[in-house]
């Protein structure tokens, strides 16, 4: 995939990974639609690519899981910037905790983190198939191929979104449509230091065990890690390389595994 003279759609946009995508894509030539819940934050991000004046940005304030705003995103894009080329699934909300969440977060975390997806794959798939050609870059989680310490509902969509990029991939990849699934661990944004800051149990062990599990990267550092993968169409991008041993482990011992998790999790209740 070249980035040059495409255009994008990136979710979540207006702040950590979505908005150094957004920026990094407009550096390699693409043009842009900013989208996120946060109006005023998507439409900052725009207007600084804008004066950049090296490419075309947009912005969309509105919830993604919506099937109505997601057509109304990318029917923006094709009608001021064209048809989209690459669409970045990034927006991602840590709604809920444990056992105790109730239903209606359930449906916050998997509407955001999951149907989303779905629901752009489900626009944009027949028309790339029709053109020759797209890309659809899913942003999981480690947690998405290992687990979240703390939080059922951040681990459990974010594993569905990894298998929903896998079976994208494996459906549609000789159809022309490459997949991409962004898996880090953790990165400086304010989803990492404020999204499972709550008073809710489990909430400070679920924040520890992002932070202390490995390097937090910067955004930026992980939107070149995505660029230079999709140059390669890889499928599984991991800023984080010590993640692929960790999966690897995993795989090859999962008893094991569930065992160092387990204590993995009592070193961090016991060292808050």
């Amino acid at each position: 995939m070249q980035i040059a003279e495409k255009v994008a759609v990136v979710t979540g946009g207006g702040a950590g990974i979505g908005a150094a995508l957004a920026h990094a894509l407009s550096e390699a030539g693409a043009s842009v639609l900013v989208a996120d819940l946060d109006a005023e934050s998507a439409t900052s991000v725009a207007a600084q690519i804008s004066a950049a004046g090296s490419t075309r940005a947009l912005s969309f304030g509105g919830d993604v899981s919506d099937p109505e705003v997601l057509e109304e995103i990318i029917g923006r894009a094709e009608a001021e910037l064209g048809p989209v080329d690459i669409f970045f699934a990034n927006a991602g909300t840590t709604a809920g905790l444990g056992l105790d969440t109730p239903d209606s977060q359930w449906d916050v975390a998997l509407g955001v983190n999951v149907l989303a997806h779905v629901r752009a794959a489900r626009i944009l798939v027949p028309k790339w198939i029709e053109r020759g050609g797209g890309y659809f870059v899913s942003t999981a989680s480690a947690a998405g191929l290992l687990t979240q310490i703390g939080s059922a509902t951040y681990s459990v969509s974010k594993h569905a979104a990894v298998g929903f990029a896998e079976w994208l991939s494996v459906t549609y990849g000789d159809q022309g449509v490459a997949v991409s699934c962004l898996c880090p661990m953790g990165v400086e944004t304010k989803l990492l230091r404020s999204g499972f800051q709550t008073d809710q149990p489990g909430a400070s062990v679920a924040a520890s065990a992002v932070t202390s599990a490995g390097a937090v990267l910067s955004p930026a550092e992980v939107a070149t890690a995505v660029l230079a993968a999709m140059e390669e169409e890889k499928f599984l991008i991991l800023p984080h390389p010590e993640v692929l041993d960790f999966y690897r482990n995993k795989g090859s011992d999962y008893d094991r595994w569930i065992g160092g998790m387990r204590r993995y999790q009592r070193h961090l209740m016991s060292n808050p």
